[in-house]
């Protein structure tokens, strides 16, 4: 069959139009967008689609692990403006804080800017014909929205994202800080092993201020490692406790000086009658404040001559921490319920 001229005229219409539209239309300007150096999906809990199908509901899969985008006007949080901070409801990161939420009328809460960018991870999508910038979670890879340029200053950016992706977390200013016209501080992350996770976990998840725990593998090579492969001790994790907590209300300094209550730091690859380098102790630190004060704990403690030994603890840059299976988490929780 001879081609004809017209035969070639839609597609390269289409061609051009999907070309202007990635270069002028400014909803997809991702030098805008995108923060300079920002890294592409740099996920550190890994789950599989069946682990993920266990914790999450089929329209939050479907959101968060298929790129699914949830019916407008439809989300819990699509008109809700409490004060606090909005997390991921796979993996309770936290994403945007309250004061960052404002009214698009596009039917999806929208926020101008996120609690802090490397908790944030960005993608170029060109589905629909077009090219947007698709905004994930740098902790779980789920997927959570788009962003955009067509928000209020100072950023412009308008963070669009499905109520199904994200969890809430109230963090209400006392009286004092009302009165000071100050609000709470945003939730943070810590992760610390020191022996069989289900006590520490027990211990961490007690403390005022700590809203959320989970028990894990970190520290060592192998991907996505299962309870078994770590307790062969030839992966390089340790059992670990990965923790959310609220510093207006408990200190990182804290929360070490509980660590080092929790487990006896001398002991070298093992806690008691633990042994093995999975149950180390180790403080893995999110940012540079979290490292200055682990390192200052310890030389306190040395010289305080609170303990015969040297301390062991390792400190680390924290790294890829993969959940350990459901029956490990809370576990003295579930087995003091079947108690009952």
């Amino acid at each position: 069959m001879r081609l004809k001229k017209e035969h070639f005229v839609f597609p390269m219409l289409l061609l051009t139009a999907i070309w202007m539209t990635n270069t002028f239309w400014p909803n997809t300007r991702s030098d805008r967008l995108i923060p300079k150096g920002k890294k592409i999906m740099n996920k550190s809990i890994v789950k599989t689609d069946n682990e993920w199908k266990k914790i999450l509901t089929p329209e939050q899969f479907r959101v968060m692990r298929k790129a699914g985008t949830e019916t407008p006007f439809s989300g819990e949080y699509n008109d809700h403006y409490q004060g606090g901070v909005y997390l991921c409801a796979g993996c309770a990161t936290p994403l945007f804080p309250s004061s960052t939420k404002y009214d698009h009328g596009t039917g999806w809460p929208s926020f101008t800017d996120p609690v802090d960018e490397k908790n944030i991870e960005y993608l170029e999508d060109f589905s629909l014909f077009m090219k947007r910038i698709e905004v994930r979670c740098a902790t779980c890879g789920s997927h959570l929205g788009h962003v955009f340029d067509d928000g209020p200053a100072p950023s412009h950016r308008n963070f669009c994202i499905n109520s199904v992706a994200l969890e809430f977390s109230s963090n209400t200013p006392t009286k004092k800080e009302k009165k000071n016209g100050n609000r709470s501080e945003e939730l943070r992350m810590a992760t610390f092993a020191a022996g069989c996770f289900w006590g520490v976990e027990d211990k961490f998840g007690k403390i005022k201020g700590v809203v959320r725990t989970e028990v894990g593998y970190t520290g060592g090579t192998a991907e996505n490692p299962s309870y078994q492969q770590v307790c062969r001790g030839n992966t390089g994790h340790a059992e670990a406790v990965h923790i959310l907590y609220n510093p207006s209300i408990v200190s990182y300094t804290q929360l070490l000086d509980a660590f080092f209550h929790f487990h006896d730091p001398t002991q070298l690859n093992m806690q008691g009658p633990d042994i093995g380098a999975q149950y180390r102790s180790g403080i893995f630190y999110h940012n540079e404040h979290q490292k200055n004060e682990a390192e200052k704990m310890i030389e306190k403690l040395e010289k305080s001559g609170r303990f015969r030994m040297p301390i062991a603890t390792q400190i680390m840059p924290a790294s890829d921490f993969f959940p350990a299976e459901e029956y490990h988490q809370k576990f003295y929780q579930k087995l003091s319920e079947r108690k009952k």
